[in-house]
């Protein structure tokens, strides 16, 4: 029995000595670790107090090396739970639930996290009359790390009822089928011609920027007619 309480401290040693700091929950469960690198890592309980008149609220969920990841659950600190958030790459991703004080639910948004270093993000362009059917995918500059994108639901929190929807289309709102933006550049399918194009344009500019100011009106007056050249030579 001497030996196996020893080998079981030397076990509870070794698996605490890779955390530089943590706590133990009221159930004995190993919280709010950090590891030697100073990144929080597994179950997390954070409690934020009231500051200026904003109520203070208690959060637990997931790290992964120092950011967010899957379903954090936000409690107020009479212990009511007032939102459900998941997370990708510590940022909002998919459907977040808020709540009021009593538990009624009050609106549920969608969002879209954008991976970290990416410029660019596909899109999926759904069939307003078939949502389950995707009719085109998008090429789009993204900027920030988390864009409110899909279905936003409000409810009236005592019956439960939707009281209205918005269409969210990388963090703009939709009207109608239109996508909002669509006829602008960051929301333009990606056209490898595009910078060709410019490309030219510019050099044609500067080509006629280049010519003398009689030179351009005189091509400009005889612009369509055939113009005899000479090219300096006598006789016939």
């Amino acid at each position: 029995m001497k030996y196996v309480l020893i080998l079981f401290l030397f076990f509870s040693t070794s698996a605490f000595s890779q955390w530089k700091s943590y706590i133990i929950g009221v159930r004995g469960d190993t919280l709010n670790c950090v590891d030697l690198n100073g990144k929080k890592q597994g179950p997390w309980v954070i409690r934020v107090a009231e500051l200026r008149g904003e109520p203070g609220y208690d959060e637990q969920g997931y790290f992964e090396d120092d950011l967010k990841v899957g379903k954090w659950v936000r409690f107020s600190l009479m212990g009511d739970k007032i939102a459900e958030e998941n997370y990708r790459w510590g940022q909002l991703s998919g459907k977040n639930k808020y709540y009021t004080r009593t538990g009624g639910l009050l609106r549920e948004e969608t969002w879209r996290a954008i991976e970290p270093g990416k410029k660019m993000d596909t899109v999926e362009v759904r069939d307003p009359a078939d949502p389950s059917k995707v009719i085109d995918r998008v090429a789009v500059k993204v900027e920030g790390s988390a864009v409110r994108h899909g279905t936003t639901t409000f409810y009236d929190p005592e019956w439960g009822t939707v009281v209205k929807t918005e269409e969210w289309w990388m963090n703009k709102i939709k009207t109608g089928d239109a996508i909002p933006g669509e006829n602008d550049d960051e929301l333009k399918p990606i056209d490898p011609r595009k910078k060709a194009t410019a490309k030219t344009d510019k050099d044609k500019d500067e080509k006629e920027a280049a010519k003398p100011a009689a030179i351009l009106e005189y091509e400009k007056k005889n612009k369509g007619k055939k113009i005899k050249e000479r090219d300096g030579r006598t006789g016939n």
